[in-house]
């Protein structure tokens, strides 16, 4: 009869799990991406299906700063558990990007406190925080248009995404698309700005997948959903 695996579910047991499944050739991609660790994904959520929801022991995880502790942190958290200053101080924490991509849209999009903070961060000084406002910014681009300037997100845009920081600009870059994708009356406009601006104009993109520069981000999308 096989044995069932034990495994440790402490910090202390998860991390030491973690160094485990420590991989030089993950880290090497994954630090291209401006992401300090080396563990797989799909390994790390196969330890969050394991682990489920542990709202305490995600806490714990996330106060270790290590990178692979906090994105596991946040696959296994309450959501709507988080305060918003705590999210606010989470944030302003979360050092890398997949950390601060998965923070933004598995925990505060569903957060009572999306739309404070939204509004909060897509004000503020810094520019890293500034782009988790932007991100925000899209999804209500998308599905809750109602009470966003368009128009005044376009002035924005236009007067500053081409010397933003590069993830504000993605995130300002982002936007703009979704403007053009979903808003008719305004898709010309956002088509002008993206092919003056050229942002991520030549950024490198594999066969088969839509390159990020607006323009061809918006034409493709707009043709894909006439189903032409």
């Amino acid at each position: 009869m096989a044995e069932t695996a034990v495994f440790d579910s402490t910090v202390a047991g998860v991390m030491a799990e973690l160094a485990g499944l420590e991989d030089p050739r993950a880290r090497e991609v994954n630090e291209k991406h401006g992401d300090d660790h080396g563990v797989n994904l799909g390994k790390l959520r196969a330890v969050a299906k394991r682990l489920k929801t542990q709202q305490d022991l995600s806490k714990e995880l996330w106060d270790t700063g290590d990178t692979a502790a906090r994105l596991l942190s946040l696959l296994i958290c309450k959501p709507k558990a988080f305060g918003r200053d705590e999210l606010d101080r989470m944030l302003r924490e979360a050092r890398t990007p997949k950390v601060q991509d998965w923070l933004v849209n598995y925990v505060v999009k569903k957060s009572p406190h999306c739309e404070d903070l939204r509004q909060e961060w897509f004000a503020d000084a810094d520019p890293v925080v500034a782009s988790a406002g932007w991100a925000l910014t899209s999804e209500r681009v998308v599905k809750k248009p109602e009470g966003l300037a368009l128009e005044q997100l376009l002035d924005t845009i236009e007067a500053e995404m081409k010397e933003a920081p590069d993830r504000l600009q993605w995130a300002m870059n982002h936007t703009l698309a979704q403007i053009g994708i979903e808003h008719p009356g305004l898709r010309a406009r956002a088509l002008g700005i993206g092919e003056r601006l050229e942002v991520l104009k030549d950024y490198p993109t594999p066969p088969n997948c839509t390159s990020p520069f607006a323009p061809s981000w918006i034409n493709e999308m707009v043709r894909r959903k006439a189903g032409t």
